[in-house]
């Protein structure tokens, strides 16, 4: 039922993408029609009789949802800067230099990431490079990056007090979604980063962010403003600047209020578990 399930979630987050797109319609085979229309039959199906139960014990009300607390692994060094500068410099390198997929040969210039490499707060994820990063060779430069600068300034920290990267370092042609086997490629070098940097909490930007670091087919969409976690760190996913940028572009006022109310409700839950409080509203992009 699970799988079925993550098949419906991600078919929904499919068609929610088209419908902000202005696609009004869509065209389903009578194939796919009649296969589900048997599927929900079966779900339909009555049970049979249940053997009564026993008198339920009185309910015990469940503790309210928390982010997960911050577990570090028994093994994890403490580094200091300059060792991590140094592990960090050795991982851009080897990035730089890494030919395991298509994209090394079509990218201009490898994006490691960047950012405070001492135990931030925060680390921010992504899902690759755009053509200003891929200039750049910095992580969120571009438009999306503008905005990921905003929201951190809503939080009441600078660029430079945080962690920022992507799931993949090069970009891939056009803008498209990584494919598995790219992520799969960059995947190594992005963990050998969290285990230097040890952030307090990480931030996955988007749907690529969710599924390449957490390897679960789960779409944003449920799993925007939900803790989880990662290695022991608390996990806060949250959709990705560009999202929030393509209702502005489509002149779609009450889905760009909504897309930023949520964003902000899931940095906001960041801040608590930081212990954080939140600035003043002046302050929110």
């Amino acid at each position: 039922m699970s799988e079925w399930t993550d098949i419906i979630d991600g078919l929904a987050d499919h068609l929610a993408l088209l419908k902000e797109l202005g696609t009004r319609s869509v065209e389903v085979e009578p194939a796919v029609i009649r296969a589900l229309a048997a599927r929900s039959g079966a779900a339909a199906a009555p049970l049979p009789a249940a053997v009564p139960a026993p008198p339920a014990r009185p309910a015990v009300a469940a503790p309210p949802a928390a982010a997960p607390p911050v577990a570090r692994p028994g093994a994890t060094r403490v580094l200091t800067l300059d060792q991590r500068r140094q592990e960090l410099a050795a991982i851009a390198a080897r990035a730089e230099a890494c030919e395991t997929c298509v994209l090394r040969r079509q990218r201009n210039r490898c994006v490691p990431g960047q950012g405070n490499p001492l135990s931030p707060d925060v680390m921010f994820i992504g899902e690759a490079p755009g053509a200003d990063e891929d200039r750049a060779g910095e992580a969120f430069v571009g438009a999306a990056g503008h905005l990921l600068t905003k929201m951190i300034t809503a939080m009441g920290y600078t660029r430079d007090d945080i962690f920022i990267a992507n799931i993949c370092k090069c970009r891939p042609p056009g803008n498209r979604t990584p494919a598995p086997e790219e992520m799969q490629a960059c995947l190594p070098f992005l963990r050998e980063q969290i285990r230097i940097v040890q952030p307090k909490v990480i931030v996955l930007l988007g749907g690529t962010a969710i599924r390449g670091l957490l390897d679960t087919q789960v779409g944003v969409t449920r799993m925007q403003g939900q803790w989880t976690r990662y290695d022991g760190i608390p996990v806060m996913p949250t959709y990705h600047p560009a999202y929030i940028l393509r209702f502005e572009s489509l002149g779609d006022a009450a889905g760009l209020k909504r897309a930023k109310t949520e964003v902000w409700h899931a940095l906001k839950l960041v801040l608590a578990q930081l212990g954080r409080s939140v600035p003043k509203p002046s302050n929110k992009a």
